[in-house]
């Protein structure tokens, strides 16, 4: 067996944190276009059901006030196009990032030590959430009243 250099393994380092870097940067990327194309109401807004009596400085579009149907919740942010592109595309990356990161993890605990039953356990429960996080982003329902 041939190992990579020192080096070489530092870079893998990156992965772990960028996965959390990624992840909660593309969330707030995702909230701020909902924000935008007035899906959702502002996090600021603490007015819901109260706002409908008159317009709110923020709201220029159809929908003039708060509902409690507007409550910027990071699914409800990511149900309508074009946010909901980009909420699957960040919840696919993370979920492929999430599988690499615990094969790696489970290879490293093999090679330092023997494959135990906790190793395999915590494999296959990071490939379950991935695969949970895929279902999430990709088959999203819309409720229409």
């Amino acid at each position: 067996c041939e190992y990579l250099p020192a080096v070489n393994m530092s870079v893998w380092m990156i992965l772990p944190v960028s996965l959390p870097v990624f992840t909660i940067t593309g969330i707030w990327v995702v909230y701020a276009m909902a924000l935008y194309n007035q899906h959702v109401c502002p996090v600021h807004n603490w007015l819901y059901n109260e706002s409908c009596e008159e317009q709110l400085p923020s709201q220029i579009g159809p929908e003039l006030c708060c509902t409690l149907d507007n409550i910027p919740l990071i699914s409800k942010c990511g149900t309508l196009p074009p946010e909901s592109c980009f909420f699957s595309l960040i919840c696919s990356t993370g979920a492929f990032m999430v599988m690499l990161i615990t094969l790696l993890r489970y290879a490293h605990v093999i090679e330092k030590h023997q494959n135990c039953i906790l190793n395999m356990a915590s494999l296959s429960t990071g490939w379950i959430c991935a695969a949970g996080l895929t279902m999430v982003g990709n088959f999203q329902v819309i409720d229409h009243l």
